[in-house]
């Protein structure tokens, strides 16, 4: 396991180079639950990017996966999140790279995106949609937290939150750093930041992800971007989908030409 510490707390990651050379360099930030190999390698990102030519680096954020595990809501706020991100850049000594998020890892990859743009070539928001600008996106710790903690998973009402603990318990994820992840306390995300962003900007989600919203809602903020819904898919089922592969890599090929909307 590769890892590096910042700011105390040590954190895993991977840094997979193809032979003969990087044409470019993607830097993968996992969702909630998540981690890197789950989020990214056993999902077919890992072996997608290698094949074009791409030097892939995949974190495991802290309290998750191989990272170290915290139990102070303050420990996991989306500055803190973006840091380590950073920091992992400067760690490798990588100028500048292409960031993709999914889920929880979108609010990073904007994170870092608004604090370091010249750090980002391009942006990739998936598993997220319009519902991210609504002022409960970030008010919605509590039932995540309870979830998280309930000592019966079958006493969980809501199905997302039981998908959430599923996954969690499958992943064999440090449920207690989880709930104090989801506790952290952030401003809104700031839409003004948002729309100054220079980069080109893809928001991809599945059609049937409730979860995130419409992808173009959310797209039409910034000044450069796409909106993809990919038809058939959930919040779940989209990140291992070859469509979202097909329009990720349309998005870094110049290919999408309409921006704010599109279905594939």
């Amino acid at each position: 396991m590769a890892s590096f510490t910042n700011e105390g707390v040590t954190l895993a990651y991977d840094d997979v180079q193809p032979t003969g050379g990087a044409e470019r360099t993607i830097l993968l930030l996992h969702g909630f639950a998540s981690n890197r190999h789950e989020g990214w390698r056993r999902t077919g990102w890992h072996g997608a990017f290698e094949r074009r030519r791409s030097r892939v680096i995949a974190l495991d954020q802290r309290g998750h996966g191989e990272s170290a595990k915290l139990y102070e809501p303050e420990a996991y706020t989306r500055e803190k999140l973006a840091a380590d991100a950073l920091a992992l850049l400067d760690h490798l000594g990588v100028e500048r790279a292409d960031v993709f998020g999914y889920s929880m890892g979108t609010r990073t990859a904007l994170q870092l995106a608004i604090e370091a743009p010249h750090r980002v070539s391009n942006l990739i928001l998936g598993g997220v949609g319009g519902r991210l600008l609504e002022p409960a996106a970030e008010d919605r710790s509590g039932g995540v937290a309870e979830a998280m903690l309930a000592d019966d998973p079958a006493t969980i009402s809501d199905g997302m939150l039981r998908s959430f603990r599923h996954f969690a318990d499958e992943q064999g994820e440090d449920r207690r750093a989880l709930a104090a992840f989801v506790q952290a306390r952030n401003p809104p995300l700031d839409r003004n930041a948002m729309a100054s962003l220079p980069m080109p900007v893809l928001v991809v989600a599945g059609q049937r992800d409730h979860l995130a919203g419409e992808p173009e809602d959310l797209a039409r903020v910034f000044p450069q971007a796409h909106g993809v819904a990919v038809v058939g898919c959930d919040h779940f089922s989209a990140i291992p989908h070859a469509l979202t592969k097909a329009a990720v890599f349309d998005f870094l090929d110049g290919l999408l030409d309409d921006p704010f909307e599109g279905r594939f």
